[in-house]
């Protein structure tokens, strides 16, 4: 056998097993006893979300029979069981009248019923409408598949006219294709002022 052969025969054993030598040590090298990798939520949201279900960013829109488009959101929420409604964070509400106008609701925190076709907002209630009220109260019953809605108590707002309060308010139409109304009842007080020409 001359030194060409004896060659080939010696590398075809030795590269082989230098190949696997090299993939050995990238296996082992690879391995490590302490983890570096940590999970990206911190302990106690780990734990608030294990504790029960949650929806991240949960949206509901429909249209009424009068043709006033309604549309909910919330940041997070957490499905309701029998018995008690959905609890939301962060709740907001767009309502865009046939009209034109245009309603908008948030607060800090709220409740859906489906079943009793009641939305609520709960804390730092805002309520702003495209015709110039901008209305605060702490809690807001709204309905669901038609626009109407009232404050259980005080509220405090501007408005085109001037400054206002009142024990609560109601949000409706006297009919079903009517335009809609504004209501203020039990100790309304206006501060009257004028809007001044530029």
């Amino acid at each position: 056998m001359d030194r060409y052969s004896r060659t080939v025969a010696i590398l075809k054993v030795f590269l082989p097993l230098a190949a696997l030598a090299i993939l050995s040590t990238l296996f082992l090298l690879s391995r490590s006893k302490t983890p570096t990798a940590t999970i990206p939520f911190a302990e106690n949201e780990v734990e608030s979300r294990m504790a029960g279900q949650q929806i991240t960013g949960p949206h509901f829109s429909g249209v009424t029979a009068s043709g006033d488009e309604i549309l909910i959101s919330a940041q997070t929420a957490s499905p309701g069981v029998p018995g008690e409604p959905a609890h939301a964070e962060w709740l907001n509400a767009r309502i865009t009248t046939k009209d034109g106008i245009q309603i908008v609701l948030t607060s800090d925190t709220g409740t859906v019923a489906m079943d009793k076709d009641v939305v609520t907002f709960e804390g730092n209630v805002v309520i702003v409408s495209t015709n110039g009220y901008e209305i605060t109260t702490d809690t807001l019953n709204a309905s669901l598949s038609v626009v109407a809605g009232s404050t259980p108590g005080r509220i405090d707002g501007t408005s085109p006219m001037g400054h206002f309060t009142a024990g609560n308010m109601e949000l409706r139409s006297e009919n079903e294709d009517g335009p809609l109304h504004l209501l203020f009842k039990n100790g309304v007080k206006l501060v009257y002022e004028p809007q001044r020409p530029e």
